[in-house]
């Protein structure tokens, strides 16, 4: 039984340590062996750390026989993406000329996950910059999807979502900028929470300058799991204080219950956006699920998304214009290299004045979208409008790119709002994972996890698979 542990979820594994039906050291045995297994198939986890994760799993069954307090992660296998810092790893990036740039302290998200008792077994891959929704780069090569390896694994917590998702570890690191949570949980099959602004603290003692400010107010830290209760209990863990990171707040992590039903908009109608017949579907039977168990589902469309996406586009290109390009040009690999570069074409560059009316401009949108949330409480959207595209998609011509970008809307808007969305799985299409996000108001994460459950309980896959 105990060779099998690496099929069970967080959840499983977590109340077979506590209740000593296995050990931490077992539960890591088991994902160190799956590891070796399914990596070569995946190239998801780049750095292994056996030695480390073998070493913690002793330690948490030692304070386990001493009778000392456990945390929420007692002895369960992670993963950390290779972006954010990890005492005594490298911070590279994606990016080969930083591979040599290593962590004396672990940022917030990892200090958070090892208070938790959770045992890192390894990094994860992302692509140069973390800045594609394509995991592959010069230092660590691609990352492939599990169910499919023409198609791609997402990004930019592609390693993340692939390594979950066959197996390697219960519990996966990410942050989302634009998307590189869900996007990642919804090609590889599995569940992914961006958080609200400021539910989990976030600082890399390794970068050289503070964030710009839309990867201040956009950007976040989150858990990817098989199963939406293993989300939730990856956030609960990595959401704790962390006094580096001024935009944490003290938000508790269950809010006031809501008046039922509780309403829900489903967002179907993306005007000239063309919405796959696939996705579509999915997001059909989403509406169903969540109907049937007493949610008053109704079509409506939010306010301002044409206007919210194109602001998202402007303000984030143009900051990597005057603070990153010039980054990218010098060190980064050819894939980010053109994918920016096409990205770069599409969108048009902007003066000090329109950049800093376009901030401002974010506070009518969250103000537009309160007011529509105290109706719809929440809104179910695709992920993508289209399946997971093959790869290539973002390194083809402008064309595609822009094709790629009106796909990629139900992402990144969210980021400019800086709302939490859960992404979860709703079965297959073509054998490829399909899926859905459910977007709450801010700090009502528990909410929308409460409806990705009833979603995952109708039409969950059956992660983890074997790598094809």
């Amino acid at each position: 039984m105990t060779g099998d542990i690496w099929r069970w979820d967080a959840v499983e594994v977590a109340a077979a340590i506590r209740t000593k039906k296995i050990s931490a050291r077992e539960a890591t045995m088991a994902a160190l062996r799956r590891m070796e297994t399914a990596n070569p198939r995946i190239n998801a986890v780049t750095v292994p750390l056996a030695d480390q994760a073998l070493a913690a799993a002793d330690m948490a069954d030692r304070m386990q026989a001493k009778g000392e307090a456990l945390g929420l992660l007692h002895g369960i296998p992670v993963t950390i993406k290779e972006n954010v810092d990890q005492e005594g790893c490298s911070t590279p990036n994606g990016v080969v000329a930083y591979e040599k740039i290593v962590a004396e302290t672990d940022s917030p998200p990892v200090a958070n996950w090892r208070k938790a008792g959770a045992i890192i077994i390894g990094r994860t891959n992302t692509p140069g910059f973390s800045y594609r929704w394509d995991t592959d780069n010069t230092l660590r090569g691609r990352t492939y999807n599990p169910w499919s390896r023409e198609h791609t694994a997402g990004g930019s917590s592609g390693g993340a979502g692939s390594s979950v998702a066959s197996g390697i570890g219960h519990l996966a690191h990410g942050n989302d900028y634009g998307g590189s949570i869900r996007y990642p949980a919804y090609c590889c099959g599995v569940a992914g929470i961006r958080p609200s602004l400021g539910r989990v603290p976030a600082f890399n003692a390794t970068a050289p300058a503070e964030r710009p400010l839309t990867g201040q107010v956009m950007s976040v830290q989150g858990p990817l799991g098989r199963r939406v209760r293993d989300v939730r209990l990856g956030l609960a863990a990595m959401a704790g204080r962390d006094a580096r990171d001024p935009w944490w707040a003290p938000a508790p992590l269950d809010g006031p219950p809501p008046q039922r039903p509780i309403r829900v908009a489903i967002f179907s109608d993306w005007g000239s956006r063309k919405v796959h017949a696939d996705v579509a579907g999915a997001l059909r039977q989403a509406s169903n699920a969540l109907a049937a168990a007493g949610y008053a589902v109704e079509p409506a469309t939010p306010p301002g998304v044409d206007r919210i996406a194109e602001l998202w586009r402007l303000l984030v290109v143009n900051e990597m214009r005057q603070l990153t390009k010039s980054i990218i040009q010098r060190d980064g690999d050819p894939g980010i290299q053109k994918a920016f570069g096409y990205f770069d074409a599409l969108v048009p560059e902007i003066g000090l004045a329109d950049y800093m009316k376009g901030v401002a401009e974010r506070n009518k949108w969250l103000r537009e979208w309160s007011i529509f949330q105290e109706r719809h409480t929440l809104v179910l959207a695709p992920v993508s409008l289209e399946p997971p595209f093959k790869i290539g998609f973002d390194t083809t011509s402008v064309e595609r790119m822009a094709d790629v970008m009106a796909a990629q809307t139900p992402q990144y808007m969210i980021n400019f709002l800086g709302l939490p969305a859960t992404a979860v799985p709703v079965g297959t299409a073509a054998g490829l994972p399909m899926g859905v996000q459910v977007i709450a108001p801010r700090f009502r994460e528990d909410l929308s996890l409460d409806a990705a459950e009833v979603i995952e309980a109708q039409h969950g896959l059956p992660t983890p698979v074997d790598p094809r």
